[in-house]
């Protein structure tokens, strides 16, 4: 039920602020929003399983930020029940961490928040996804310069990538991918439009753009594509252009569509490092088996390094009970002269300004965004605020925390020299070094100058974790992080959360392509941020052999979609920082490799891949118990890759 809609002349917010037992949000990034921007949010109402829209809304117009955690903004609504309105809003609030991490108060559901991330050219990219009144949103914000851009400010080659849901129904969205070429004289030249349709599935259409002039209006761009018969985007559009250029996105005033874009410049463009991202997904995949488009929206981050990427997405769908962190791996080609380059179910484009934007190819449609970090630098012990990371999938820092999980946490200073553990139960202090949380003091299995493991205290409730390191007595800066009751990460081999899992048989060898996991065999998975067990035991001891900690929260898991049942899901006995799931690896499944899915209440991983022989096992008896990975035999602290 929606608690307050947008009406009338003047509304007015109440402020809204996330509630946490004596915890609260950073706010030391609040100078990132400062300033009038150009705003886009649209709203999706999901009303039965087939995935058709009751009610969508698109919101739109000026936010002007105060840079201290207020906001007021000048707002049009465009609703399909209650159609056009417009006004001022008075009250607003936000919050954001030196990350760029943080929420905003939802201009129209009073007590909701839009969580995101802003980055160092202060483009906002988010969505409201712990909402309790059931939409999806993709909520997009760029500065406006000032002087309010001329018609001139829009040249050069531009990709868009769009998504647009007007019709209300999975089987006529439309997900397309438009290069524009305007000359800065209200021209947008010759262009081009490649699309996919819903219940189209993989078919692709074409549109061209010929003739079509824009003008400069209160500092957006305005253009009208001609309806013609055979033209699948029609209409006017509102196209919002960052300050130097570089960013554009937008909509139309009565519709319920999204685009973002880039301007591509004349080399090929360089994509590595940390990005914040938010997006659009509609799987129409089941459309034509099943008659049922599924809708998500989600926010977080990404790190790209040589080819490969890990993310995580805080995803909320009508078809999930709960929102969820979703963590996944991909992987990368360098991108073209005009900077594009695709994946099975995307084509990406990164501009000249770093950003990515994506395109779904069908039936996978969707629309990403992927802006740079921004740049941190600190003095004396400094932790990065972006630099806590799920030690096995290297899940970036938008993944919650949760109790139990081992975690790698980068900075500089962070110790005098390398210490490792040198027992079971870890200490709470080592190398003159303690981590807390929370200010509980966390279990440490080593420390370095730049690198530091430590496990969550199974004490942490809180719904805001506060991390910080102490060196010599000298604490670090606060990172200011969300928690989970899970946050699964499967560890690899070699480390780092991509590649192959690490799983072994049951007779302790690793499960490899040359030496693939049977069907019907049980097999033995190791990972992190299972959360809390029972039998309860102490911070950095290791798991009990004669009464095994078994995990309170149901942990799930499938190999590529095909349900695998879980004998044993729990700490790994006598190994410390470790948790064990026992699966069987389920029929149905073809020789060769495919990706290993483990899923808890509120988290899901698949960034690792299994082996699996076409042939069947002997039965077996699974049980828990003492098989030592690759991963625990390291004497050295595992290499992990650095958020950069």
């Amino acid at each position: 039920m929606k608690l307050t809609k947008f009406a009338g002349i003047l509304l007015v917010l109440l402020t809204a602020a996330w509630q946490a037992p004596a915890q609260t949000w950073d706010t030391s990034g609040n100078s990132l929003l400062k300033g009038t921007y150009y705003f886009r949010d649209i709203y999706y109402d999901v009303s039965d399983g087939s995935g058709d829209l009751g009610e969508a809304s698109a919101l739109y117009g000026t936010i002007t930020f105060s840079g201290t955690g207020t906001y007021t903004a000048n707002v049009t609504l465009y609703d399909s029940s209650a159609g056009l309105e417009s006004g001022p809003v008075t009250g607003g609030t936000y919050s954001i961490a030196a990350s760029g991490y943080g929420f905003i108060s939802s201009i129209l559901y009073t007590g909701d928040l839009i969580y995101g991330l802003v980055n160092q050219q202060g483009i906002f990219v988010g969505s409201a996804t712990e909402t309790a009144n059931g939409y999806n949103d993709m909520f997009v914000a760029a500065p406006l310069s000032s002087p309010a851009p001329a018609a001139g400010a829009f040249k050069g080659s531009y990709s868009i990538a769009g998504i647009d849901l007007s019709s209300g129904s999975p089987t006529t969205t439309i997900n397309y991918l438009l290069q524009l070429n305007p000359d800065g004289a209200g021209n947008l030249g010759t262009g081009s439009l490649t699309a996919y349709v819903g219940q189209e599935g993989a078919n692709k259409y074409t549109q061209s753009i010929t003739s079509v002039k824009y003008v400069a209006s209160n500092g957006a761009m305005v253009f009208t594509l001609p309806n013609t018969a055979s033209a699948l985007i029609t209409g006017q559009k509102f196209l919002y252009i960052s300050p130097d250029g570089n960013f554009v996105f937008g909509g139309s005033p009565e519709g319920w569509d999204m685009f973002v874009g880039v301007r591509t410049g004349s080399g090929a463009p360089s994509f590595g490092g940390l990005y914040y991202q938010a997006g659009i997904d509609q799987d129409e995949s089941q459309l034509e088996t099943a008659g049922v488009g599924i809708l998500d929206t989600y926010y977080g981050a990404l790190s790209a390094s040589g080819g490969n990427i890990v993310g995580t997405q805080r995803l909320f769908s009508p078809f999930n009970a709960n929102p969820l962190d979703f963590t996944s791996s991909d992987s990368y080609s360098t991108p073209s002269s005009n900077g594009a380059y695709s994946t099975p179910s995307m084509n990406y484009v990164v501009g000249a300004g770093g950003v990515r934007i994506g395109s779904g190819i069908g039936p996978f449609l969707g629309i990403n965004v992927a802006v740079p970090e921004p740049n941190f630098t600190g003095s004396g012990v400094y932790l990065n605020p972006t630099g806590i990371v799920n030690a096995a999938s290297s899940a970036p820092f938008t993944a919650g925390i949760a109790p139990g999980e081992l975690l790698t946490l980068y900075g500089t200073n962070l110790a005098d020299s390398l210490v490792i553990a040198p027992a079971i139960p870890f200490p709470i202090a080592l190398g003159n070094v303690q981590v807390t949380i929370n200010g509980v003091a966390a279990p440490i299995y080593y420390v370095s100058p730049t690198q530091i493991s430590a496990i969550v205290p199974y004490e942490l409730t809180a719904a805001i974790a506060q991390v910080q390191v102490i060196t010599d007595g000298n604490p670090s800066n606060t990172v200011t992080m969300f928690t989970n009751t899970t946050s699964v990460g499967v560890f690899s081999v070699p480390p780092g959360g991509l590649g192959y899992g690490a799983v072994l048989h049951q007779s302790g060898l690793l499960v490899s392509p040359a030496n693939p996991a049977q069907i019907g065999e049980t097999v033995s998975v190791y990972l992190t941020g299972l959360g809390a067990v029972s039998p309860g035991i102490a911070d950095g001891a290791a798991g009990p052999v004669s009464t095994l900690s078994q995990a309170t929260s149901t942990i799930t898991a499938d190999i590529d979609g095909t349900a695998a049942t879980i004998t044993y899901s729990g700490l790994a006995p006598q190994l410390a920082g470790l948790y064990q799931v026992n699966l069987t690896v389920p029929s149905g499944l073809t020789a060769g490799d495919h990706f290993l899915d483990i899923s808890g209440p509120d988290s899901y991983t698949t960034e690792v891949l299994i082996s699996i022989s076409g042939t069947t096992a002997a039965a077996n008896s699974p049980v828990a118990r003492r098989i030592v990975p690759h991963i625990a035999k390291s004497a050295t602290p595992l290499p992990k890759r650095k958020p950069r």
